[in-house]
């Protein structure tokens, strides 16, 4: 008589995880604010005049990383309508449109920044924290509180706190931070996640929010195994930000929101705000399910596709 063979597996192997569909390539062509939007429609204008060549050249290489030939590549716009609140939906996209048509540019989505934090009454931002695996820091005793805990994240060892030293053990030295993987010399940087407003409600910060975007256009988010960006065609917009879905579809003929790569032209002033995005992106853990399905569907469209999630964005960072 034989023993029976038992396999033991996680659940989360066997659970399914929805597939979305996936552009080639999702090139952002502009992030506005309130200061943008004063200089009117001219200056909106300028603005995607200024990008015009830039997206025509992403739009070349993504053409030439497709093994047809011909890559699906969508376009989106995001507005800021999280740490300001300006105009109306209507007034802003008809600006947005008008002045990227006059630069030749077609925008196929418009998106809320608010989106970001929630959407389709999902918080977003907050299923995205619970997937942060802070980078190990050699040679430490993990003894500094969590991400989660303190809303800092960083891409190495801190500098230690000098405070007072025991009696006759002479004065502390100072020590600098330490990149983790650095080359040669260290870029450290600290990332604020979020902070308080005076109700006491949190407020996520621009990188992090940033960063829950570029995941939402690389197709890696799930809430419950369904997927979170749900792109609404809109035959009335409403007048109010908050009734706004956090993607509105605005061309009916176009490629799909998510892409396996995202390429953005942004101004300098943002390279910064990027920086501390990688940063974070690095240490997320998406849900191995949805990295699996990924992989099989880019090998099926013969794509290489890069393990690293953080090989996946690119920018085009241009002078304002």
């Amino acid at each position: 008589m034989t023993a029976p063979e038992v396999a033991f597996e996680e659940s989360t192997a066997r659970r399914s995880v929805e597939s979305v569909p996936l552009s080639h390539v999702s090139i952002e062509v502009g992030h506005l604010y309130i200061e943008e939007f004063a200089g009117g429609i001219e200056g909106l204008k300028r603005h995607f005049a200024r990008i015009a060549p830039w997206v025509a050249a992403a739009r070349l290489a993504a053409d030439d990383r497709a093994p047809t030939g011909r890559a699906r590549i969508s376009t989106c716009f995001m507005i800021d309508d999280y740490f300001s609140r300006f105009s109306t939906p209507t007034v802003v996209a008809r600006q947005v449109l008008t002045a990227a048509e006059s630069a030749g540019l077609v925008i196929d989505y418009f998106a809320r920044e608010a989106g970001c934090a929630q959407a389709d009454d999902i918080p977003l931002a907050e299923l995205v924290l619970t997937q942060l695996v802070s980078d190990p820091v050699p040679e430490t005793t993990g003894d500094r509180p969590p991400t989660i805990e303190t809303g800092w994240l960083c891409n190495g060892k801190r500098s230690p706190a000098l405070g007072p030293a025991q009696a006759m053990s002479g004065g502390r030295v100072w020590q600098p931070p330490v990149q983790n993987a650095a080359n040669r010399h260290s870029i450290f940087l600290d990332v604020e996640l979020w902070d308080y407003l005076d109700n006491g409600e949190r407020q996520w910060s621009c990188p992090f929010l940033a960063a829950v975007w570029q995941l939402m256009r690389l197709g890696l988010l799930r809430h419950q195994g369904e997927g979170v960006t749900n792109p609404y065609l809109l035959d009335d917009w409403p007048d109010d930000w908050d009734r706004l879905p956090a993607v509105v579809k605005l061309n009916p003929n176009a490629a799909p929101f998510s892409a396996y790569r995202t390429f953005s032209v942004l101004g300098t002033r943002f390279l910064p705000i990027e920086h501390a995005v990688r940063t974070i992106l690095s240490q997320v853990s998406v849900d191995p399910a949805v990295l699996d399905q990924l992989h099989t569907r880019s090998r099926a469209e013969r794509l290489d596709l890069p393990k690293d999630l953080v090989e996946r964005v690119e920018y085009a960072f241009v002078a304002d």
